[in-house]
């Protein structure tokens, strides 16, 4: 099996219903239809190109094993244009790569352009819908090709004659200087009728103005604008626009430790994530996609918060159950291959609190109030107190014994917080003082029974030795002011326990090839999210040369189209996880966020949005807490 390109090499499109992987040598790996969710028709990503992909390049460098390289790739512009550019002795050629925003039919269109000179050009595509299982009926319809299989039919369009040979569907061209060549490929239902053909260059210029004209309501104009825009892009991608569900990321089982099982599905909507990635959206000015999400949560939960799961399917399916796909050997040979994720049966107490707070902060960003979420919120906050108590499984949904997680605590302390705040602002007519009380109560328990006096740091549960960079969250919760001693020793113990030289941070420490809290065998790489948490908690108390510093190193990490994956392996320097990850930008646009707030003032920084510090907090810490965006796990 050909080694397959770093999880780095591979571009996102999408159409904000579901996305595809683009390589740098221009294959399509990974593409599900028609949603996020849907099995892959291209799964090459996770196997070879055998379990389906789509290439499309000069056809000296067809396959893997060619020497032509990409010489230049970009996005055109702020959109999710991917430009590909190769140059050959024979001449030049740039490939557009490009999925149409859509209400209907999901559609890739590629786009050969001629530069220079003349090109040998080949389209191979291998359709194995199933997520690589199935081998489609092959057929030409009126000059169109159509893959079919069950209830799926891919239709090809082209000027360029096409050939089916041992289920590929096969196309050579030339292409010379100012000439183009367009493929649509299209999905639709097998039992239904043809799709319509595209204009390819009307779409283009569609896809482009769509872009266009959602990166300009971006108020963020600090140093860093370049990348926080491409994160911004990259979240609203992979938000399902039907719905304002918010997929943790696009893809499954991408390992985070290469050959190792830790491989999981994220194409679902966690609450967390989807939460903390509108907190990035609205600090950013974005306002439609909170309230799209609102209402997503109030069909996802329904009259049932007492049965609140920790993640949905993208319009709020329940049943998640997981299993494995055996014909697939996975990325690398890391199996198994996962779909479903098992842990939706899961307690997650810090949920409630990501919830509650995204909501407080829609209230304080002006998005207009709902009688019906303040009673969906109201019943929230009534479960939380009678089972805050109870050990869960805790942010990193481990698959061992339940444990008391320091952080799920805290985040059970902010849902309460945030209660009495927009109780106390008139937006809930709830009874304060038992509120009250119980923030206290979670607080005194918290510092009592989840800090480590002689290490003068937080621990990751009760009574452990274990550190959890979650608890880096403590001060931009408002838990504790970014001055307190506990807060310094935290994040101290921390950069000295979890992360590496250059800063890069683990989530908690695994025990290799013996089960660890977790409850799984093996390692992991460093956790993107928890790197740009070091920034923030370095810069909150008053380091904020070290925390510019490592954000930049940070920065440095991204692909050369600006894409994070969830972790980074710090010795064969390369990405790890699934591709791209909602946390990893979302901790990238809000430590940008913090640094300009911190550096210029809330003056500047239009999209912050105020959350009160303490009242035990000095005068002038409070008011830094309380310029800050929230942000958590």
């Amino acid at each position: 099996m050909k080694r397959l390109p770093r999880i780095e090499q591979y571009g996102l499109i999408g159409d904000t219903q579901t996305s595809a992987h683009v390589c740098d040598d221009g294959s399509i790996d990974w593409l599900c239809l028609p949603r996020f969710d849907s099995p892959a028709v291209f799964a090459g990503l996770l196997g070879t190109q055998e379990h389906g992909s789509w290439q499309i390049a000069p056809a000296s460098s067809a396959g893997r094993s060619g020497s032509e390289k990409v010489a230049e790739r970009q996005y055109r512009g702020d959109s999710l244009v991917l430009e590909s550019v190769w140059r050959t002795p024979a001449g030049s050629v740039r490939v557009l790569d490009f999925m149409p925003p859509r209400d209907g039919t999901p559609q890739v269109i590629r786009i050969v352009e001629g530069l220079s000179g003349e090109v040998e050009m080949v389209s191979a595509m291998r359709p194995r819908p199933g997520y690589g299982s199935v081998s489609p009926w092959i057929h030409e319809v009126g000059g169109r090709m159509v893959a079919e299989a069950g209830a799926d039919a891919l239709w090809l369009d082209t000027c360029v004659p096409q050939v089916e040979k041992d289920g590929v569907v096969v196309g050579a061209f030339v292409i010379g200087a100012g000439q183009s060549v367009a493929f649509v490929l299209s999905w639709c239902p097998s039992h239904a009728a043809a799709p319509d053909v595209l204009d390819p260059e009307a779409a283009l210029a569609e896809t482009l103005a769509f872009w266009q004209d959602w990166t300009q309501e971006c108020t963020y104009d600090g140093p860093y604008r370049e990348a926080v825009v491409r994160s911004l892009i990259t979240l609203k991608a992979m938000t399902y626009g039907a719905s304002g569900g918010i997929v943790a990321a696009p893809t499954t089982s991408l390992p985070e430790e290469i050959g190792g099982n830790r491989n999981w599905d994220y194409r679902y909507t966690w609450l967390r994530d989807a939460a903390t990635t509108l907190a990035a959206l609205l600090g950013t000015g974005y306002r439609r996609e909170a309230q799209a999400w609102r209402r997503w949560l109030l069909r996802a939960v329904a009259g049932d918060p007492e049965n609140l799961q920790i993640m949905y399917g993208i319009t709020g399916e329940r049943d998640l159950r997981e299993q494995e796909l055996p014909w697939l050997p996975g990325y690398e040979g890391s199996a198994p291959v996962r779909v479903g994720n098992g842990a939706a049966d899961q307690l997650q107490l810090d949920v409630y609190g990501e919830v509650i707070d995204t909501l407080y902060l829609a209230h304080q960003s002006g998005v207009a109030h709902c009688a019906d979420t303040a009673v969906l919120h109201q019943r929230l906050v009534e479960h939380l107190a009678q089972r805050w108590q109870e050990p869960d499984e805790g942010i990193w949904e481990i698959r061992g014994a339940r444990q008391h997680f320091v952080h799920s605590k805290v985040m059970a302390w902010a849902a309460v917080d945030r209660t009495i705040r927009l109780a106390e602002a008139g937006a809930l007519d709830m009874d304060l003082a038992p509120l009250v009380e119980l923030r206290a109560t979670i607080h005194r328990e918290v510092c009592d029974k989840g800090f480590d006096p002689v290490r003068n740091t937080f621990t990751q549960s009760y009574g452990s030795k274990g550190l959890d960079a979650a608890t880096l969250l403590i001060p931009r919760t408002g838990f504790l002011p970014p001055d307190d001693p506990r807060v310094i020793g935290t994040v101290d113990a921390v950069r000295r326990e979890l992360s590496t030289d250059d800063g890069l941070v683990h989530r908690y420490r695994t025990r290799g090839k013996r089960t660890g809290v977790d409850g799984l065998k093996g390692n992991e790489g460093t956790f993107v999210l928890c790197s740009f948490w070091l920034v923030d908690g370095l810069a909150l108390t008053g380091r904020l040369d070290e925390a510019r510093a490592l954000f930049e190193r940070l920065l440095a990490l991204c692909s050369d189209l600006g894409l994070l994956a969830e972790e980074y392996d710090p010795v064969q320097q390369r990405q790890l996880g699934n591709f791209p990850q909602a946390f990893s930008h979302m901790g990238l646009i809000q430590s940008a966020l913090l640094l300009q707030l911190l550096t210029t003032g809330p003056s500047r920084q239009h999209g912050a949005v105020a959350v009160p510090a303490p009242r035990s907090t000095s005068r002038s810490m409070r008011q830094s807490a309380a310029d800050l965006t929230p942000q958590h796990a």
